[in-house]
């Protein structure tokens, strides 16, 4: 819970100049957004442990699905490439935005384009 606080925190640091230059109605909308964004993309970058079918052996388990998948987006151009890779570190869509210049709404879009053309390839 702490960590989750932490985060939040962090990120409202991070955007207080934007937070400041608003009216107090608006600061206090921008306020909830942020920290709330920030709890979820902690979450979602948390790793959940969840025990594992008796008999299941790691060792036995196929690669080759996710070796394919790591080849297909080497296939990707660049600017594609790079924000999948963030996306997979676990960074949220407003810091791949920060680290390649293009707006939030821009990596949510290219993101699902992205994912519905390694589908189609895939099949």
């Amino acid at each position: 819970m702490e960590d989750l606080l932490q985060e939040a925190a962090v990120a409202l640091w991070r955007d207080r100049d934007r937070l400041l230059s608003l009216p107090a109605v608006q600061q206090a909308a921008l306020t909830w957004k942020i920290a709330r964004n920030a709890v979820i993309d902690t979450l979602r970058r948390t790793k959940r442990t969840e025990k594992l079918p008796e008999g299941f052996d790691e060792g036995e388990e196929d690669s080759s699905l996710l070796n394919e998948l790591y080849e297909r987006i080497a296939l990707l151009g660049e600017p594609d490439r790079t924000i999948v890779r963030l996306q997979l570190e676990g960074y949220s869509y407003e810091e791949i935005a920060d680290r390649t210049g293009l707006t939030v709404s821009n990596i949510s879009v290219k993101l699902v384009r992205i994912k519905d053309k390694i589908r189609k390839e895939w099949t």
